[in-house]
């Protein structure tokens, strides 16, 4: 009797309406799963009509296509319905068709979610509301959509916009196919609902992203109620650190319950903020015997392990609370499938070992991630590369490394033979016989960076630029800024007789402001001058992307101008902590032999926009604030993640910092961070559209939705915190004068 089962999951690179690239994606993935089962399947096995069970990720052609995660772009999905029909035409025969030749494409294909949505599969008009769901085929049939039951609804995600979930447990109904689906299966009604799949030797359950997250996942009562191997179909995106949690969801699933587990995850930049880490897996029993890359530039990664039932239903069957639990479950639907996963002559086929899942330090996650989501937005946007304005600090140094890191990847890739990353970077560079062999030589192509000076700025700062652009090889431009700013503020004077002043020079804070924020948005302008002609001005075909650099503590507390170089076209470390940024920074150091960065990190944070001090910087950032970056660090997650207001965040202060500050040192931190977090909110408006790494995240445009006009003075909460700093300081007296 057979036992043993291959199953296999995958992670692809989509494209929110690239319908036919999806597709190529898909078919090549198919391609690759019949070729490792292949390779890997002894003769007795490929001699019969064997198939493994496949957990398909990211089937975004068609309709599927159109389900995607407001406010990104979900509207730009309804027009494209219609027309892209026929790509869902091509991509079913492909997957399940015997007229498109099977063999390549064999096994029970659970498909779903879109990536360009981000957490379900396909749309589906089910009596007038739209589901999100996910689809399982058999041999040119439809077997069960499966509605997905819990939508994701908060941060990034806005699905109940979209979708409504299916709100009926262990339920199913009938779903008439459209006429176009009924001419490729030869169905006219399929199950739609909450079931299973019962095969001649298994008990197969689908989840779909968000699911696994709930506080009662569907894979605990399916587990109990005899499933075997569930699968889930994903979209769930990078932040630093959240690879565990991603991991131990799924292990602690197959911990308490046994069973196997697919976990099929979407990799790559959709065309927005975020960047799905792939982290495609197989689990069994608390144990993982297949983990897929999490940063990488292939578009298609295929899992597969070979697994023994046995092994559940002994786990199981030792596990007593289990079990008890599992005769008192309602059961599900079951839809009866005619097919195997399993052959009887399987006795002398291996089995997987597991495996301990590898994870990268945070450093390394910045190395890579942002990397990766640079190179899809390169390669998509079909730019010819970067321009990145170069001021010798962490921040801009930090996402010059970025970029050189991505060389490195892409050089790697060619290495490795990957042909897709080898005609994307020769269409960049625009040289059909290129080959990418040194990540300095292909940075010296596809980065420009440049150094804007000022009356202001000082040597050392100036060193450092040059000493980074020539160690990482990126085309390196140094200018001078003060004849435009000249011209400005003396455009200013002769209209208005009025000449403002620094405020060492006897100007007053309003004088010398301006005379900052005149600086910085002269070099915003320079920079995309400077991208869009600098390739010309050499002879070279087209434009450069802008890169900016402004942390996200930097962002939170809006410590920018309003149209400077942090505004650009996208920004990679703009969801990055400082502290992080440090870290990465001195990574970067050790892994690329870049021994400009020591002295980088060595100097203190200054935006070099006030007159220097006998030639030295005299400006530092952290006095500019009024607060450490650790300290605005803090502010973030309490402020976010916490959700914590002007007087919640007092009192949750009042212990962190009781070994280091009094209560008037703490009210009075706590009353400067929300005064200039409130003032500068408006900034975040028109903040540069940056990766998402960073769960207090102040972006606007669909994470962090707060107004932007607030009563910055905030009279209720900062009486209601001076109330509580008098009575605690009254009580410090009084226990005092009992001493004494």
């Amino acid at each position: 009797m057979g036992r043993k089962v291959t199953v296999a999951t995958c992670a692809l690179n989509q494209w929110a309406l690239d319908f036919e690239g999806n597709l190529q994606r898909i078919l090549k993935m198919a391609t690759a799963v019949g070729i490792i089962i292949t390779s890997r399947t002894p003769s007795c096995i490929r001699s019969r009509s064997w198939r493994p069970f496949w957990s398909l990720r990211s089937l975004r052609i068609s309709s599927a296509t159109w389900g995607c995660p407001p406010p990104r772009v979900p509207d730009a999905f309804r027009p494209e319905l219609l027309h892209s029909r026929p790509e869902l035409d091509s991509a079913i025969p492909a997957w399940c068709c015997p007229s498109r030749r099977p063999a390549e494409y064999p096994g029970l294909w659970s498909t779903g979610p879109s990536a360009a949505e981000e957490e379900g599969s396909r749309p589906v008009m089910h009596r007038n509301v739209r589901y999100n769901c996910r689809v399982i085929f058999l041999n040119r049939k439809i077997l069960l959509i499966r509605p997905k039951m819990a939508l994701a609804n908060e941060g990034n995600y806005r699905e109940l916009r979209w979708f409504t979930p299916w709100s009926r447990s262990r339920q199913t109904e009938e779903y008439f196919l459209p006429r176009m689906l009924q001419d490729l299966t030869k169905q006219e009604t399929v199950p739609f609902g909450d079931a299973v799949l019962s095969t001649w030797d298994t008990c197969i359950g689908s989840e779909v992203c968000e699911e696994l997250w709930t506080p009662h996942s569907p894979h605990v009562d399916m587990g109990l109620d005899g499933v075997e191997i569930f699968t889930n179909a994903s979209g769930s995106h990078h932040v630093l650190r959240k690879a565990h949690a991603r991991v131990d969801l799924v292990t602690m699933a197959t911990t308490k319950n046994g069973g196997i587990y697919l976990l099929a995850n979407q990799k790559g930049c959709d065309g927005d903020r975020l960047y799905y880490d792939g982290c495609a897996l197989i689990a069994m029993n608390g144990s993982i015997f297949a983990q897929g890359s999490q940063f990488s530039l292939d578009d298609v990664e295929v899992l597969t392990a070979t697994l023994d039932l046995e092994d559940i239903r002994s786990y199981r069957a030792e596990i007593s609370s289990r079990n008890l639990a599992a005769s008192r479950v309602s059961p599900y639907p079951r839809v009866k499938v005619d097919f195997a996963l399993s052959c009887h002559e399987d006795l002398l086929e291996p089995v997987s070992e597991p495996i301990e899942w590898k994870y990268h330090s945070p450093a390394e996650e910045i190395s890579l991630g942002p990397a990766c989501w640079l190179w899809d937005f390169l390669r998509r946007s079909r730019q010819a590369g970067f321009f990145l304005p170069l001021s010798g600090g962490v921040d801009s140094a930090a996402t010059a490394c970025l970029v050189y890191s991505m060389c490195h990847q892409v050089c790697e890739a060619v290495k490795r033979g990957n042909l897709e990353v080898l005609a994307d970077v020769r269409t960049i560079v625009n040289q059909l016989s290129y080959t990418p062999q040194d990540p300095r030589e292909l940075c010296g192509r596809v980065l420009t960076t440049c150094y804007m000076a000022s009356e202001n700025s000082s040597q050392e700062t100036c060193d450092r630029a040059r000493e980074l652009a020539q160690q990482i090889g990126s085309h390196h431009i140094g200018l001078h800024i003060d004849p435009v700013v000249k011209a400005l503020v003396g455009l200013f004077s002769l209209v208005t007789g009025a000449s403002p002043r620094f405020a060492v020079h006897g100007g007053s804070d309003r004088e010398n402001l301006a005379l900052q924020n005149v600086q910085a948005r002269v070099r915003m302008v320079i920079a995309y001058l400077f991208a869009q002609l600098s390739l010309w001005s050499r002879g070279a075909p087209g434009g450069l992307l802008v890169l900016g650099s402004a942390n996200v503590d930097e962002s939170l507390l809006g410590y920018l101008t309003k149209y400077d170089c942090s505004s650009a076209d996208i920004n990679p470390i703009g969801g990055i902590s400082k502290t992080d940024l440090r870290a990465f920074v001195q990574l970067c150091v050790e892994r690329f032999q870049l021994p400009a960065l020591q002295s980088i990190l060595a100097a203190p944070a200054t935006a070099e926009l006030e007159p220097l001090a006998h030639g030295r910087v005299s400006q530092t950032d952290e006095e500019d604030m009024g607060m450490t970056y650790a300290e605005l660090s803090v502010y973030g997650r309490l402020r976010k993640v916490a959700k914590t207001g002007p007087y919640s965040m007092f009192c949750k202060l009042l212990d962190m910092w009781r070994d280091t500050c009094s209560p008037r040192q703490v009210a009075d931190k706590v009353k400067c961070f929300f005064s200039k977090y409130s003032m500068n909110r408006h900034k975040m408006t028109t903040l540069t559209p940056a990766y998402h790494a960073e769960s207090y995240s102040p972006d606007d445009n669909r994470f962090d939705l707060r107004p932007f006009l607030y009563n910055t003075r905030w009279p209720w909460q900062f009486r209601c915190i001076e109330n509580q700093v008098l009575q605690l300081e009254g009580r410090q007296r009084q226990e005092l004068d009992g001493v004494d």
